[in-house]
């Protein structure tokens, strides 16, 4: 048994710490606009550009219309989304995107510490989201996952260290 611990914290070790892909993956949720991460990040974007991590650094939100109309008040703009896009801004109002990676509320987890203290990448626990017409969760983002990262990494797995008390 201790040995296939061994073999399992190697693995993790070899494979960059990303967490596991899922055994079944479901189909992306339908968002309200079509977005290829892939068509984007070939245009030169990078994830901070449309998932600014505000103070404290908790979450990585989603780009305000502002950031998309940067480019798209001249690319694309015979198409129905990006009209859809451009009238959300002018009204002032966001974009409804459906959720693919959500923990839940009494799980503490901040972007900023995961990405700059413990040197993970997005795709450690978002998967190789740059070659994606369509997301869809693929990554296990469970407590045994991420406590399986964090023994690969010798980070804490306290409870408290990323549950609130209760």
């Amino acid at each position: 048994m201790r040995a296939i611990l061994l073999l399992t914290l190697f693995a993790a070790a070899a494979a960059g710490q990303q967490l596991p892909v899922l055994k079944k993956i479901y189909p992306p949720p339908e968002q309200p606009l079509p977005f290829s991460h892939k068509t984007h990040v070939a245009q030169g974007l990078d994830c901070a550009k449309c998932h600014p991590i505000p103070d404290p650094g908790d979450f990585a939100e989603i780009a305000d219309t502002a950031v998309c109309m940067g480019c798209h008040a001249a690319v694309k703009t015979d198409s129905p989304h990006i009209r859809k896009l451009a009238a959300a801004h002018a009204s002032g109002e966001p974009i409804d995107w459906t959720p693919v990676y959500m923990l839940q509320d009494y799980v503490f987890f901040s972007h900023r510490e995961h990405l700059a203290r413990a040197g993970a990448s997005c795709v450690d626990c978002h998967g190789e989201v740059a070659s994606k017409d369509a997301l869809s969760r693929e990554r296990d983002i469970s407590m045994a996952a991420c406590m399986e990262c964090h023994r690969a990494k010798a980070a804490s797995n306290e409870c408290d260290f990323c549950h609130e008390a209760r």
